[in-house]
């Protein structure tokens, strides 16, 4: 097995502040935007980019929510053991501007389960995809990213890894070879 560095600590940082600047872009006031972290792993990705369009880029009352979507998966009752996460979204959806938010986009499968798991919370004005990796030639759906970090080729016995500092003590972007 051998692991490469795809990004660090530095690139992930200028990364993230051109998607924030892009919805900014796209959202302006995001009074009609919602941002939607997928649970497990797209709801550090999503809190970063509140903190940064909070702090730095001052936007005032973002909603951020984050969506389970173990039981929407259709490989959900396949044999393998999921472990369910919690949904946290305590705002209308109805209407809405929704930005999914995940680490990696791979086949599409976890974007068409949050697709379902959505319409519990009302339906969407409009629906876009923001994704750090998007790893490319591996699609099993015709989903894309509207905001993509960084588009990476790997092949599917290669899997792309994102460490968060507050989870696995820095940030970087892997990509493991078994």
């Amino acid at each position: 097995m051998s692991q490469k560095i795809l990004l660090n600590h530095k690139e992930i940082n200028i990364i993230l502040h051109r998607l924030a600047c892009q919805l900014i872009e796209n959202h302006l006031d995001f009074s009609n935007t919602i941002l939607i972290g997928i649970q497990p792993r797209g709801t550090q990705l999503a809190g970063r980019l509140k903190q940064i369009l909070e702090r730095e880029y001052q936007i005032k009352d973002i909603s951020l929510g984050f969506l389970d979507i173990t039981f929407f998966r259709d490989d959900f009752r396949r044999g393998e053991t999921l472990e369910a996460n919690k949904t946290q979204i305590d705002f209308l959806v109805e209407n809405k501007k929704v930005i999914f938010i995940d680490d990696v986009l791979y086949t599409g499968r976890s974007i068409n389960a949050a697709l379902s798991a959505i319409q519990s919370f009302g339906r969407p004005s409009e629906v876009e995809l923001l994704v750090l990796i998007d790893r490319r030639f591996s699609r099993h759906l015709p989903i894309q990213p509207d905001y993509r970090g960084r588009q990476v080729d790997a092949i599917n016995n290669e899997k792309v890894v994102v460490n968060w500092s507050e989870t696995a003590g820095e940030d970087s972007v892997e990509l493991i070879t078994k």
